[in-house]
């Protein structure tokens, strides 16, 4: 449900770091070849696509099959997992961290199919991706983003102690042009004084 860098569809990877990346009810661990199904089942729907900004849509096997592909690229600083329940091991997003070029800032990435919106799965799943990036990589800040018209998001990154920065244009392959958003930033520094997330919720 982030806005995401069209460098992290194409070039994020799972690094070799400690997986899977547990939290209260999700796990983060690798996008497999049997998650097809579910991937194209979640992901081809136009409000998901919307809010995104390299999703397609229509999402097609062939695109479910290349994202998995990917997640076995290394790429420093960067990283791609499956969301899964952890009560039945079946995916219901996926959410990715990486550069949004060579020398650009680090930005995390998210989504959740629909079925799956509005009992705080986000928000955990943003937590563990931010503890991942900030345990196993020299990385001072972290960036995400969400369209100005998507306050769900908006509250998983305020909740993860993202604070708001400014507001900027991108353009989106699923809502068909330039939509505004709104950027947010992690330091280092301040997920430490979060690192329980009890004050970030």
């Amino acid at each position: 449900m982030v806005v995401e860098s069209d460098g992290l569809l194409d070039e994020s990877c799972l690094v070799a770091a400690p997986l899977p990346q547990e939290a209260v009810h999700v796990r983060l661990d690798k996008p497999r070849m049997d998650d097809l199904a579910d991937l194209v089942f979640l992901a081809n729907n136009k409000t998901v696509a919307a809010n995104l900004a390299a999703m397609p849509h229509p999402y097609t096997i062939e695109n479910a099959r290349t994202l998995v592909k990917q997640a076995d690229r290394v790429r420093d600083k960067s990283a791609m997992f499956a969301i899964r329940l952890k009560s039945t091991g079946r995916l219901i997003g996926v959410a990715k961290y990486a550069p949004v070029d060579a020398e650009g800032p680090v930005h995390i990435g998210y989504w959740l199919g629909e079925p799956f919106w509005g009992q705080g799965l986000a928000t955990e799943a943003v937590h563990a991706l931010v503890d991942h990036a900030f345990t196993y990589h020299d990385i001072n800040e972290l960036q995400g983003s969400c369209r100005v018209t998507n306050p769900a998001s908006r509250r998983v990154l305020v909740k993860s102690g993202f604070q708001f920065r400014d507001q900027a244009m991108i353009r989106s392959i699923g809502a068909g042009g330039s939509v505004p958003i709104e950027r947010y930033t992690l330091e280092r520094t301040v997920w430490k004084s979060l690192k329980g997330w009890g004050q970030g919720r």
